[in-house]
């Protein structure tokens, strides 16, 4: 199944009515963030946890 310029703007065209202009750059940039975030993930670099300290070693900073 080839998706034509036809089938491309239709598709286009509903996702602009449901959503509306403003919210669209909204919706792409949390959908780029997702698919980093995936990215990282299968190649094991989890953002997150390395810049996280562990519990233990928060409580002993805040003490």
């Amino acid at each position: 199944m080839h998706l034509g310029l036809p089938e491309i703007t239709l598709i286009a065209l509903v996702v602009l009515l449901l959503f509306g202009g403003k919210k669209i750059p909204e919706l792409m940039r949390g959908l780029g963030k997702g698919v980093k975030s995936f990215k990282d993930g299968m190649n094991g670099l989890d953002a997150d946890a390395s810049k996280k300290a562990p519990a233990s070693e928060q409580k002993d900073e805040a003490q």
